[in-house]
């Protein structure tokens, strides 16, 4: 059985498509980052970044104490290992794969995420900041739809190179991209939003939008945080 420690961002969704794609057990465990959850004294044993999602795997495949891994792409990594499922085995594939995972981590991923801060949490909108992250959250989209030109998927077939891409597309009109503007991109979208596990991971996410996060009372818990935060 895996706990997955989640609340409903990309990063999160990351996770709950993998586990859905593959069949394995998991319960799922609320980290409401708006009230602050990912401060608490437990989850910072799994996650001391203070971030989610995190796991716990209780069944490890060397049959011996549970294993606590946090970091998305870490867990995307961890997770195909152990079942096997949605890397290749064949190294020239596998480095596709990974190169790609890589991509997202520290592309996609973290200007994605600025370009909603400024753009959406910022409490002060500054036109360079926002113009900066939109045109490149547009670049890389450009890179991923170029990619896409010639293939069905980001790197040969479904794999968990395409599941941490998607998350962070499926946001697209907050991070004001036109999605017709990259029609291959567009395409795989659509193809990966139409999977059977991805629509079952979306729904997990419905039951906890009644604890959506309020800008205003959250702001201070998400972005206020400096070297004093984790030193105390």
């Amino acid at each position: 059985m895996i706990d997955l420690y989640y609340w409903p961002t990309p990063n999160g969704h990351k996770i709950t498509i993998f586990l859905e794609e593959v069949g394995l057990p998991y319960n799922l465990i609320p980290v409401n980052i708006g009230a602050g959850d990912q401060f608490k004294p437990e989850f910072l044993q799994i996650s001391p970044n203070n971030r989610m999602p995190a796991i716990i795997d209780h069944d490890p495949t060397d049959k011996s104490e549970p294993i606590s891994v946090f970091e998305s792409g870490a867990i995307l990594l961890y997770l195909a290992e152990k079942t096997g499922k949605l890397i290749p085995e064949n190294v020239r594939e596998r480095v596709e794969v990974l190169q790609w995972l890589f991509w997202q981590m520290g592309g996609l991923g973290p200007m994605a995420g600025q370009n909603h801060h400024f753009s959406q949490y910022a409490p002060e909108k500054i036109e360079y900041a926002i113009n900066r992250y939109v045109n490149e959250t547009g670049r890389l989209y450009a890179v991923l739809n170029k990619r896409l030109a010639d293939r069905e998927f980001v790197a040969g077939d479904y794999s968990i190179a395409d599941i941490a891409a998607y998350p962070w597309i499926v946001p697209h009109e907050l991070q004001s991209q036109n999605l017709d503007n990259f029609p291959n991109l567009k395409r795989w979208f659509e193809t990966i939003k139409a999977r059977p596990a991805t629509i079952r991971a979306y729904e997990k996410a419905e039951v906890l939008k009644n604890q959506a996060i309020d800008i205003e009372k959250s702001r201070n818990v998400l972005f206020n945080q400096s070297a004093n935060t984790v030193q105390r």
